[in-house]
């Protein structure tokens, strides 16, 4: 009696990651709002640099494609909100960006992901599928846009914890004037560096499936009979 044994081949498997998040201590902290001040990311598009002793924490570390990206909320009383959108822009809103960095802190915005209306997700941990997955590389950096305001900066944090902004030399106090980027392939400085505040945000990335030697595939049976 014939048997036959089907050796499948290995899978190129691809793992699933965050960028922006750690454990522990140094775990996504609680945007300020309502307490006071309440304050909010405003007009400007930002990265992470460094949390604790953790720098790059917001750099893509393998290729892959960014399928999701989470935003932690605060929820801002009535009169903040009011405050936010006459002074700010309108209603609060974000939307995910790639940066590809460079020489004397500019960058490239090599892809954005859509806009999303935050208010109905005050108070909330929110979690935004892609309409279409975004391709990065090893080294690009994730950002966030904000083109009028997002309840999602957490203050008083430790000395050790940085995110810079596009807001040009002498405008690092200049928290009004529009300077969010909302253009792919624009190139723009991220002059200004704010310390003790941290940016609640992260992005869900598949990395690229990582292929077998071709010598292995050439010599990986497929079959084999046996009596």
């Amino acid at each position: 009696m014939a048997a036959t044994v089907i050796v499948m081949p290995a899978l190129a498997a691809a793992a699933l990651f965050e960028v922006g998040t750690l454990q522990g201590e140094n775990a996504m902290p609680e945007p300020a709002c309502p307490a006071k001040p309440c304050l909010a990311i405003s007009r400007t598009t930002g990265y992470q640099v460094k949390i604790g002793a953790a720098r790059d924490t917001h750099v893509v570390k393998e290729d892959g494609r960014i399928v999701a990206w989470t935003i932690k909320l605060s929820r801002p009383g009535a009169k903040q909100i009011e405050f936010f959108e006459k002074n700010l822009g309108g209603e609060s809103a974000a939307q995910l960006t790639v940066l590809r960095t460079g020489n004397k802190l500019y960058a490239r915005i090599l892809a954005q992901g859509e806009p999303v209306a935050l208010e109905p997700y005050f108070g909330q941990t929110a979690q935004f599928a892609l309409e279409t997955s975004i391709p990065v590389k090893k080294g690009n950096v994730i950002g966030l846009s904000v083109p009028t305001w997002a309840p999602a900066l957490s203050i008083n944090q430790p000395g050790t914890v940085s995110w810079r902004a596009t807001r040009p030399k002498g405008g690092c106090d200049d928290f009004s004037t529009p300077t969010a980027e909302t253009g792919v392939n624009n190139v723009t400085r991220f002059f200004c560096l704010y310390r003790t505040a941290r940016l609640t945000y992260s992005a869900t990335i598949v990395s690229d499936p990582k292929p077998a030697a071709a010598a292995d595939a050439d010599t990986t049976p497929r079959s084999r009979a046996a009596r």
